[in-house]
């Protein structure tokens, strides 16, 4: 049942992601109000299948498993979520014509791979809180950093004066604010999932958190050096988008890249 559940909500992730295609690359608003409204019923209902599929493979006897791939089914379900519902009021739908295919894959490789990573059901409330804090971190500064390289590649269309824009994007400055406004909710979800990293992880520099930790503390630095460089100095352009990226990239060696080496190459859980 679980399969052909993952089955249906894959092709639901795919019929999405055709018919907002077809939004944005048909003219007139009013063909493009359809396929946007049909993108986000399609959407819901893969989202909800998929919830269901991870709560099944999560949530198991004697605590919750976030082994590598359902982590990462469960932060890719957590992006799509946020890019769908603030399509409703933001200009995110390029994003979603990404993730909603990556999302896809995510949850093909969960219910292709098993993983297995225990957080016990006997673990201190103030951890699971933890854990809850860096999932809303990592996806909110994961569709930053999406959004960066789409301003990138707006930023080199205008500089070689590009005839044809076929993704539409919204002007660069609402492009930019909306970047930020990412960054800064991120950051501020990074902060507490730090912060309660460091009440509640009993040693968190021990040899399995210690890349975890410098990662993820790098990652809080670059973001914030940008955050106050954007205040201060008015970064934007090529500045901001190069300290998205980079944060982005520290963030991820933090999450991933220590699941991966513990997990699938050490094979410690």
């Amino acid at each position: 049942m679980i399969i052909f559940i993952s089955v249906v909500a894959i092709i639901f992730y795919l019929l999405a992601t055709i018919r907002l295609g077809s939004g944005l690359f048909h003219p007139g608003d009013e063909r493009k109000r359809f396929f946007k409204s049909q993108f986000f019923i399609f959407g819901l209902i893969a989202l909800l299948l998929h919830s269901i599929v991870l709560y099944q493979n999560i949530n198991i006897i004697g605590g919750l498993n976030l082994g590598f791939y359902n982590a990462l089914s469960l932060m890719s379900c957590g992006v799509s979520f946020i890019v769908l519902i603030t399509t409703l009021s933001k200009p995110l739908e390029n994003l979603a014509i990404i993730f909603f295919p990556l999302t896809a894959v995510a949850l093909l490789l969960e219910i292709i791979f098993q993983s297995s990573r225990i957080l016990p059901d006997t673990a201190p409330m103030g951890l699971h809180l933890h854990v809850l804090l860096s999932i809303c971190a990592y996806s909110l500064l994961t569709i930053a950093a999406l959004q960066a390289a789409l301003l990138a590649l707006q930023d080199r269309q205008i500089s070689i004066k590009h005839p044809a824009n076929i993704m539409q994007f919204p002007p660069m400055q609402i492009m930019e604010e909306l970047l930020i406004q990412i960054i800064a909710i991120g950051f501020f979800m990074l902060s507490l999932s730090l912060a309660t990293g460091l009440m509640f992880l009993h040693d968190i520099f021990s040899q399995h958190l210690a890349h975890k930790a410098v990662f993820s503390i790098l990652a809080w630095i670059i973001f914030g050096i940008l955050l106050w460089g954007r205040w201060t100095r008015g970064w934007r352009g090529k500045k901001a988008i190069r300290w998205t990226i980079g944060g982005f990239i520290s963030l991820m060696l933090a999450y991933f890249g220590s699941k991966l080496v513990l997990e699938l190459i050490l094979k410690r859980v």
